[in-house]
């Protein structure tokens, strides 16, 4: 897609989105409730092409583009809006203190040595293919959790109770030296795309309905740059997506970790 026609498609989207917001929106609200025939009825009034995929609306303003400024400008300090799920067909904006999750800047990068095979690194369609690739043979959920971890299933379709139907990028399992068991969803985000509390809070109930004697683990991972991944584990505490842990690996061939390197992990371990 050129770059004129995915600002143009925002565009739409953003317009699409705020006609519906203010056509529910009541001051002092703090949900505002819509459906997926709302899109429909807003592009007709607006008289606005919809996209084959009515999703990919709604996917936009998740993960890729902000709410437009006349929404922004009705949050309180402290508050954002974001669109969840909560049926089929059925959605709701609502007020959350964290919005997307972004990487912090100043953290230390630890190098790893990189396993990806070229042929993988080649031929990658997506970044997002790319980068649950990168993930996946450098085992880096491993090496983050120091758990031994295995990749399930990629991009899992399923539906939620009070969500509807929702896609996991990448589901783990995992075991720990004690031999408690975990289920891992994973969440991937590279190019323009930023990581989401909504999907975080779909897949962290996902698990709690699917796999009930698990231990669920929510992991997110961001490309920062070629081949720095930020990874973090995110957790659900009082209705809020709180970060856990977050760190930043940079794939390298084995020759670029120097002594140096390894000394100052060893500063940091404890």
């Amino acid at each position: 897609m050129s770059n004129e026609s995915e600002g143009s498609s925002q565009s739409r989207y953003k317009a699409l989105i705020e006609k519906i917001f203010f056509g529910n929106f009541r001051k002092g609200a703090k949900e505002v409730a819509f459906e997926r025939e709302d899109l429909p009825r807003a592009a007709k009034a607006l008289d606005i092409q919809l996209p084959k995929n009515l999703g990919d609306v709604v996917y936009s303003i998740r993960y890729r583009t902000p709410m437009p400024a006349s929404i922004l400008r009705t949050q309180p300090k402290g508050m954002e809006w974001v669109i969840e799920g909560v049926g089929r067909s059925r959605y709701k904006f609502r007020l959350v203190k964290i919005n997307r999750v972004v990487p912090n800047a100043g953290l230390l990068t630890i190098k790893i040595p990189d396993a990806t095979p070229e042929i993988i690194s080649a031929y990658a369609l997506t970044d997002e293919q790319s980068l649950l690739a990168k993930v996946r043979y450098n085992r880096l959920v491993d090496v983050f959790l120091g758990i031994a971890t295995y990749s399930l299933q990629n991009h899992l379709r399923t539906t939620v109770k009070g969500i509807g139907q929702i896609e996991i990028d990448e589901m783990y399992v995992g075991v720990d030296s004690r031999g408690r068991q975990y289920v891992l969803p994973v969440q991937a985000k590279g190019g323009n795309d930023q990581l989401s509390v909504v999907q975080t809070k779909q897949d962290i109930a996902c698990c709690a309905e699917k796999f009930p004697g698990l231990i669920c683990g929510s992991i997110s991972a961001q490309f920062m740059a070629d081949d720095l991944i930020a990874m973090f584990e995110l957790t659900q505490h009082d209705g809020e997506i709180r970060i856990v842990e977050e760190k930043h690996y940079r794939l390298v061939p084995s020759d670029q970790i120097s002594i140096s390197d390894l000394k100052s992990y060893g500063k940091s371990v404890l």
